[in-house]
Order: C-alpha cells, then sequence, then structure tokens
C-alpha cells in the first residue's frame, strides 16, 4: 500500500510507493494540480499503449518535486514540514520510490546505494535550493 506523509497542516509532503506495491491497471498516487505525477502502470501480456506525443502545453512550476528510485542499497529520508520541523524518517531499501512532494527532505545514505532522481527542469543551480539547519540530530 502507498503511504502518504502530511505536514500537521495537512501538506502532503511525500509519498512513499513500497517495492512489493502492485495495482491494476493505471494507477496515479499524486493529485492531478501536481507538477511531477507519479503512477504505476500495470498492463497484461499483449495490451498495448497507443503510439502518442504530448502535446506543448505551457505550465506553470513554482516548486520543485523530486522522485527517488532506489535501485540499490538502502537510505534513510528526512522528510520536514513547512516550518522546517523534522516530521517523519522512513528508510528506503531497494525497489522503494519516493515522491518528495512539498517542504524539505534530507538522506543519509546507510548502505553503498544506486538511487535515479526524477524532477522538473531547467535546474536553477545556487537558486533552487534553500537548507535547513538540523534541529535535531540525524543518526
Amino acid at each position: 500500500m502507498a503511504e502518504f506523509i502530511k505536514s500537521r497542516k495537512g501538506t502532503l509532503i511525500a509519498v512513499i510507493l513500497p517495492r512489493k506495491l502492485e495495482t491494476k491497471g493505471v494507477t496515479f498516487f499524486t493529485p492531478p494540480d501536481f507538477s511531477q505525477q507519479v503512477g504505476l502502470l500495470c498492463h497484461e501480456k499483449g495490451a498495448e499503449v497507443k503510439p502518442h506525443v504530448h502535446k506543448i502545453v505551457h505550465r506553470k512550476v513554482a516548486i520543485t518535486q523530486e522522485v527517488l528510485h532506489v535501485k540499490k542499497g538502502k537510505i534513510a529520508v528526512y522528510l520536514y514540514d513547512e516550518n522546517r520541523t523534522l516530521v517523519a524518517t522512513r528508510i528506503l531499501k531497494s525497489g522503494d520510490t519516493i515522491l518528495l512532494a512539498n517542504a524539505g527532505h534530507g538522506i543519509k545514505v546507510l548502505e553503498d546505494s544506486l538511487m535515479l532522481e526524477v524532477k522538473q527542469g531547467p535546474y536553477a543551480g545556487v537558486d533552487d535550493k534553500e537548507y535547513i539547519e538540523k534541529r535535531k540530530k540525524h543518526k
């Protein structure tokens, strides 16, 4: 089952898709207004997706949302709310995926890891991040 982590104010901070999660058909776990859409596509043998292109649609992206897929290894993900307060810590292992939707996050690599990251571009360099001072020491 997918896990939805929210702040005390109800803001969706992260969505975790564990490696053993399975669905039927096409299931998206993100609200339609999110700039990053994450879903699972489960098709039976022989199914086809019609060839297509995506139309040019101008969108305004106000916040960078990231998807991390742990291909190998083990990481701890620290999730912060709008006030930069630590809300939750989750351990992700090979095959797990997380959407970092809103607020803040930090990562500690617990084992040698290989992760795939997907986020919107173009990357804004130093203007893209604001660092959070740790209020609680990460273990």
